[in-house]
């Protein structure tokens, strides 16, 4: 383990909520011991302030699905930190967004960009407010190079803190998503990557032509000189499922999505009950005296 990436919705934390204590100690343990510590995630750069203060994580962070990564001890500052991007052109938008309309005429689109995230007027979104509103093409006019889109039949805020006492917010409790993105990766074939982090609810995200949370964290790796076989990674949901296919130890939430937990070689135990950190705590133990055998080692 000389590089530890991990999912943070479902994951690390209860979807939007805070890391634990625990975690928090164990990611830290982590990177004392010389381990590359990646947040991998769909999350874009404008929400990644809070949570890098509270890990104290440093180094770097692969968000929105793999189209950004950015430095996370400077996230807080204007450009986000960002390091690197991946974008999709505005005419393949379009014309992603025509096809699928096509067959989904109740779709509404959104735009994330790396500084902003603007929305179809139709669009429920109660976690974050003021957002532009227009329609697909004025968005893009207006949003800068694009890292992301989003589709979403109607319903409620695809962003909203999961219902405790509601069904699974990534389990097996409903395939509208599973659906949705069925479909979609149908019609966008290769002129997009689609994916999903939320089995409930009817959304599903785009990014650009073959970029992945893996396929980044693969270019991230060789340049710090690690081999996919010394990665671990922790992930619950589709859009996590190439990570844990590539890491050398791929580690599914126990409460994840069931794509994700054929994918992983491992099951951890649940978010709720701070999962993540029960496994890095148990191999940070495992470590020699000394900490050899390479988890010390860094490039």
């Amino acid at each position: 383990m000389r590089l530890l990436a991990s999912d943070i919705d479902g994951t690390l934390v209860p979807r939007l909520g805070q890391a634990s204590d625990r975690t928090v100690a164990a990611l830290r343990a982590a990177q004392d011991a010389g381990v590359h510590v990646v947040l991998a995630t769909g999350r874009p750069p404008r929400w990644m302030t809070e949570i890098a203060a509270r890990t104290g994580i440093r180094g770097h962070a692969v968000l929105t699905n793999g189209a950004v990564v950015v430095d996370l001890q400077r996230v807080g500052d204007p450009d986000h930190g960002v390091l690197r991007t991946t974008t999709i052109a505005p005419d393949v938008v379009l014309q992603i967004a025509a096809d699928l309309r096509a067959e989904l005429p109740d779709l509404s689109f959104a735009v994330e960009s790396v500084h902003e995230f603007g929305v179809e007027p139709g669009w429920v979104m109660a976690v974050e407010r003021d957002l532009p509103r227009a329609p697909l093409h004025e968005l893009l006019e207006r949003s800068g190079p694009v890292v992301k889109i989003l589709a979403k039949l109607p319903g409620g805020d695809p962003f909203a803190a999961a219902d405790p006492d509601g069904p699974a917010a990534h389990a097996s409790a409903s395939t509208v998503g599973d659906d949705l993105l069925g479909l979609t990766r149908r019609v966008v074939g290769d002129r997009g990557e689609p994916t999903h982090s939320g089995a409930v609810v009817p959304m599903v995200e785009i990014g650009p032509p073959g970029v992945t949370k893996a396929s980044t964290l693969a270019a991230l790796a060789a340049d710090l000189g690690v081999d996919a076989a010394d990665a671990v990674a922790f992930g619950d949901m589709p859009n996590d499922v190439a990570m844990l296919r590539w890491a050398g130890a791929g580690y599914a939430m126990a409460d994840g999505h069931p794509d994700a937990r054929a994918a992983a070689d491992h099951v951890a135990p649940a978010c709720a009950e701070d999962g993540v950190a029960q496994v890095v705590e148990r191999l940070l133990a495992a470590l020699p005296v000394g900490g050899s055998g390479g988890l010390g080692r860094t490039a």
